[in-house]
């Protein structure tokens, strides 16, 4: 079957999807996003997650045919979908956590030229520098999963409790040695999103 969805802003097309065929394998093999990883299949460590319509999924878990006409985020349009979302509601989130970026805005957004093949530096979103900068990266395995779900949380829940941030980041597992830094890194980043408020 032919499945057409958006990914990261842009219109996609893959051709000859099998039925079973998950959205993670279509990413990753078919499109050349490596970003979301592979590692349980299972949906139990999230390093596959995706924002689907705006809404964090294990991308194993979600057969190809099922993103028909929808719109997919990947670690790899974080900091444009980030932009997109500063351009259309200024100082990021909503306080009442009802606002978010609706479907529309989501599928009317276009991401930027990719370049990797220069070395210049590349625009990370808030999220990702909060990790870097909280030395939250350890060893990046399950980082791009943990950075969508983060990125969601921060944008329903600007100023979220240690709970929220567990609760959200709870189907994301770490194996290197705990889970501290990224707490720490959430909370970076919804300050500085807080001060840029102000």
């Amino acid at each position: 079957m032919r499945v057409n969805f958006t990914v990261n802003g842009r219109q996609q097309e893959a051709d000859d999807v099998w039925e079973g065929e998950s959205l993670l394998y279509v990413l990753r093999e078919r499109m050349g996003l490596p970003g979301s990883k592979n590692a349980c299949e299972q949906g139990e460590c999230g390093s596959c997650t995706v924002r689907l319509d705006g809404v964090p999924v294990c991308s194993c878990l979600v057969a190809a045919g099922q993103v028909e006409g929808r719109e997919v985020v990947t670690v790899e349009g974080l900091a444009d979908y980030a932009k997109h979302r500063e351009d259309a509601h200024p100082g990021g989130g909503c306080a009442s956590g009802s606002c978010g970026t609706t479907l529309d805005a989501a599928q009317r957004w276009q991401a930027g030229p990719a370049d990797g093949q220069s070395g210049e530096a590349v625009e990370l979103s808030p999220i990702q520098q909060a990790f870097i900068d909280a030395g939250a990266v350890q060893c990046g395995f399950c980082t791009p999963g943990l950075l969508v779900a983060a990125d969601e949380l921060l944008e329903t829940h600007p100023s979220p409790s240690d709970q929220d941030i567990r609760e959200a980041l709870s189907g994301n597992l770490c194996r290197c040695t705990g889970y501290e830094k990224i707490l720490d890194a959430v909370r970076l980043a919804a300050a500085r999103q807080e001060e840029a408020v102000r």
